[in-house]
């Protein structure tokens, strides 16, 4: 396999280009994708915008490693940042997403109100590709209550609108509050799905100790902006 020049990283893996079409995922502690490109498989055939999967060309892939369609596009962070997204178009596509994922039958759950959850559905994991909006990186999907799934979204967008770090921190605020009062059409973020969301981030050992004191504040802007 030729692995072209490395196209960026992210807290578990990094990404390298294969040629103008596909792209390498390969993961740095040694996870096996078996399980990502089984939910990625199963999103695909009921619809659902992710990347298509190779490898192209009969090339085999590692365990580790994932081989994708590579997406011509910026995310909707990228996007929001360079002021071409709104907060409130960004917070539709966000909605949307997690709607339509919701839709979708379990997998592997017997329980019929079970749905595929994303886990770490935020602006950085959509890529806006010509097709439309595209979500990346299944790594944390599970099956579970929906409301989870909202709840940690909202959870990981608060936590970046209360990072010092972060310049456009007022604009992320202003993204989830346009999410909240969507998300409340579908049944918004329970006290109990947020409280289980903070208890997954909590144990995320991907999370950095600053990432981790910012939780229960987290959880207190999100409860703060939800509609009543």
């Amino acid at each position: 396999m030729h692995i072209g020049p490395l196209l960026g990283s992210g807290r578990t893996a990094d990404v390298y280009a294969l040629d103008d079409s596909w792209v390498l995922r390969r993961y740095r502690d040694e996870a096996d994708t078996a399980a990502e490109l089984a939910v990625m498989s199963y999103l695909s055939a009921h619809g659902f915008p992710v990347p298509r999967i190779g490898p192209p060309g009969g090339v085999e892939p590692l365990p580790t490693d994932l081989v994708i369609e590579r997406l011509p596009g910026p995310t909707l962070a990228e996007a929001l940042l360079a002021g071409t997204v709104t907060e409130d178009q960004g917070a539709v596509v966000l909605a949307r997403l997690l709607r339509e994922l919701h839709a979708i039958p379990p997998r592997i759950s017997q329980d019929p109100a079970d749905r595929i959850l994303h886990r770490d559905l935020h602006p950085e994991n959509v890529v806006l590709a010509p097709q439309g909006a595209v979500v990346i990186d299944w790594t944390t999907a599970a099956e579970g209550p929906p409301a989870l799934d909202r709840a940690m979204s909202s959870l990981i967008l608060a936590q970046t609108a209360l990072d010092p770090g972060f310049a456009a921190a007022e604009g992320v605020r202003d993204l989830l509050a346009a999410l909240l009062a969507l998300l409340s059409e579908d049944g918004g973020v329970p006290p109990g799905a947020l409280a289980r969301a903070a208890a997954l981030r909590t144990a995320d050992p991907r999370l950095s100790a600053r990432e981790k004191a910012l939780l229960d504040e987290a959880a207190a802007l999100v409860t703060a902006l939800a509609p009543l």
